[in-house]
Order: C-alpha cells, then sequence, then structure tokens
C-alpha cells in the first residue's frame, strides 16, 4: 500500500499504534487469566509425603461440587444416632450427644420431651432394640429444606413393631468443620411430621 500524503501517514501510525496497544492488553489479559487459573488448580491440590520422602499428589474438590451429598450423609447420620438405640443407658447417652452436635436447639427440644415422656427408660426395661432405615431424602438445595422418610424397626422380647417415620427441618453451614461435625452443617427446626405403626408381630415365644 503506497501512502500519498502526510495526513494518511498520521492516519496509518494512529491505527497501527491503537491496534499495537489493544493486542497487547489482551495479552496481558489473557496471561493474567491463565496465571491466576493455573494458582487456582495448583491451590486444589495437596502433596503429601509417603515415608517422608516420595510426594504422593491428592485433588481437592470444591466444597459446592459434592454439598448436596454432604447434605444427605448429614441427614442420615444425626437420625441413625438418634433413632438407632439399643438398651444400654450409657450407649443411648454416647449417641444423643454425638447427634446434638449435628443440631440446633430443636433436637435437644425433642430429646427432652422424649425423656418427660419416659421414652429411654422403656427402652432399657423392655430391652427393646431399635434400628431405622432410611427409605429416601427428599432435598431442597436451593432452601435447604429437607425431608427424611424412614422405616423403624422396634425388636422387644414378645414383639417386633414396625413404624413409619417422616421428618422435616433446614439446614444451615458452618464456617468450619471438626471432629464432631465434618460436613460443617447444622440441622435447624427439626420436626417430626409422622410416626405411625404400621405392623406389629409376636414373636414366637416356643
Amino acid at each position: 500500500m503506497i501512502v500519498k500524503n502526510i495526513e494518511a501517514k498520521v492516519r496509518l501510525a494512529t491505527i497501527l499504534s491503537l491496534s499495537s496497544f489493544v493486542l497487547a492488553l489482551l495479552i496481558s489479559l489473557s496471561s493474567a487469566y491463565f496465571a491466576y487459573k493455573q494458582v487456582s488448580d495448583s491451590r486444589k491440590s495437596i502433596y503429601v509425603l509417603q515415608d517422608g520422602i516420595n510426594p504422593l499428589r491428592a485433588n481437592r474438590t470444591d466444597l459446592e461440587l459434592n454439598r448436596a451429598a454432604e447434605y444427605r450423609a448429614h441427614i442420615s447420620r444425626f437420625h441413625s444416632l438418634f433413632f438407632s438405640l439399643i438398651p444400654d443407658e450409657q450407649f443411648i447417652e454416647a449417641q444423643m450427644r454425638q447427634a446434638m452436635y449435628l443440631i440446633d436447639e430443636s433436637g435437644v427440644q425433642q430429646y427432652n420431651n422424649l425423656k418427660e415422656r419416659s421414652f429411654f427408660s422403656s427402652v432399657l426395661s423392655s430391652s427393646a432394640v431399635l434400628t431405622i432405615q432410611m427409605d429416601s431424602i427428599f432435598l431442597d438445595e436451593k432452601k435447604r429444606y429437607f425431608k427424611y422418610y424412614a422405616t423403624q424397626r422396634i425388636d422387644r422380647k414378645s414383639t417386633v413393631t414396625i413404624r413409619s417415620l417422616l421428618t422435616e427441618g433446614y439446614l444451615r453451614d458452618l464456617p468450619a468443620r471438626s471432629e464432631h461435625n465434618p460436613h460443617a452443617v447444622l440441622i435447624t427446626s427439626w420436626k417430626t411430621l409422622e410416626n405411625i405403626e404400621r405392623s406389629s408381630v409376636e414373636k414366637n415365644q416356643f
């Protein structure tokens, strides 16, 4: 291309300068983005020394990727602790103590209500063994609301009773994990919506 006058030369120089500036800016932004991404990815990996010498790489996934699974595991663990009992006072106290780390005061309130109704005393006196089998969990992750469906088996000396259990509650994230609450979740506003006897079968005494 032949430039015929000074004005055209100035225009061409301006265009070239602006193009160079925009190109340099794009390259700088791209470099900064990829550098940030690389640093961010590196933080998702930890290195563990094997025998104090060889490093092993272990990838760490983002918290939000598995949060729904952690919510379900937390809900299941709490209900298993609260509703699975044997006729042993120390065992019952240990179960309730662990369960209370996973829930707010609504769990303490239900625990106290059961104590006032002598529920735990009846478990001891009748030598009952209570087990629970989860049927399903409905989870609204956006509202952090859940419904827990389960079947409870109460095995006494003379009878086996099957009950249908339905509870509901909300979930609140905690700022840190701990030994007693590894999922960093707290169940709140917990209620038992249904606890109905489905069948009761007498055992063969012979």
